[in-house]
C-alpha cells in the first residue's frame, strides 16, 4: 500500500464524538515509551503526523487520522505509565476500554511491544483483555534496530512461547524499526489485505 494522504481529523476523549462514517479503523496502543508516535510517522511516511515527545505519556486522547481517504489510523493513549496520576490513569483506562468495547468501525488493534524486553505483565494482561472482549489484534514489536538478528529471533520466539501458555494460536505479529523503516510494508500490506477482505464481504452480502 502506498500512503498518498494522511491527515489529522479529530482528538477527543469520548467515543461518542469519534467520526461517524463507517470506514475501517485500526487502533495503535502500547505502553507509553514503546515508540508509538515514531512508528505511526514511519508507517505514514510523515515526519510529524503523530507528536513524538521525550516525555512518555504524551498522547492522552483518542486521535483519528484519515489515511488515503479510506481508512482511519487511531492513535490511543499509552497504558501503564507510572508518572500519570492515578485519577487520570483511571480516566484513560475507562475511555480506552469504552473505545474498544463500543467502536463498531474498529477492525483490529495493534499492540506495540518493545522487542528488547521480556514479556511484560501489563502487555500480556491487555492482550488477554482484547481476547476476552473478542477484539482482533496483532502485535508490533518495535525498536528492532537496537538488537542483532539472532537476539530478535530469540526474543520473538520467547514472546510467542509465553503467549502460547494462554492462547491456542498466536496473533499476527510484525517486527519493526521506525528509524530503519523495517516492517513498514508488512504492516501496511496487512491493513490493505484486511480492507480488501471487508470490501469483498460487503459486495457479497
Amino acid at each position: 500500500m502506498k500512503i498518498k494522504s494522511a491527515e489529522f481529523v479529530i482528538s477527543n476523549s469520548e467515543v461518542a464524538k469519534c467520526p461517524k462514517n463507517p470506514i475501517p479503523e485500526y487502533a495503535f496502543i502500547g505502553r507509553s515509551n514503546v515508540g508509538k508516535s515514531s512508528l505511526i510517522n514511519m508507517l505514514t511516511d510523515r515526519k510529524s503526523l503523530a507528536k513524538t515527545s521525550g516525555k512518555p505519556g504524551k498522547t492522552q486522547l483518542i486521535n483519528h487520522f484519515i489515511i488515503n481517504n479510506n481508512w482511519y489510523l487511531v492513535d490511543l493513549p499509552g497504558y501503564g505509565y507510572a508518572k500519570v496520576s492515578k485519577t487520570s490513569k483511571r480516566k484513560f483506562q475507562k475511555f480506552i476500554t469504552n473505545y474498544f468495547e463500543q467502536r463498531q468501525q474498529l477492525v483490529s488493534a495493534f499492540v506495540l511491544v518493545d522487542i528488547r524486553h521480556n514479556p511484560q505483565p501489563i502487555d500480556l494482561e491487555f492482550m488477554q483483555y482484547l481476547g476476552e472482549s473478542g477484539i482482533p489484534f496483532a502485535i508490533i514489536f518495535t525498536k528492532a534496530d537496537k538488537l542483532k538478528p539472532k537476539a530478535i529471533e530469540r526474543n520473538v520466539d520467547d514472546y510467542c512461547q509465553e503467549l502460547l501458555k494462554t492462547w491456542e494460536e498466536l496473533p499476527p505479529y510484525f517486527i519493526t524499526s521506525s528509524s530503519k523503516k523495517i516492517g513498514q510494508e508488512a504492516v501496511l500490506d496487512f491493513i490493505e489485505g484486511t480492507n480488501e477482505e471487508i470490501e469483498s464481504l460487503k459486495n457479497h452480502s
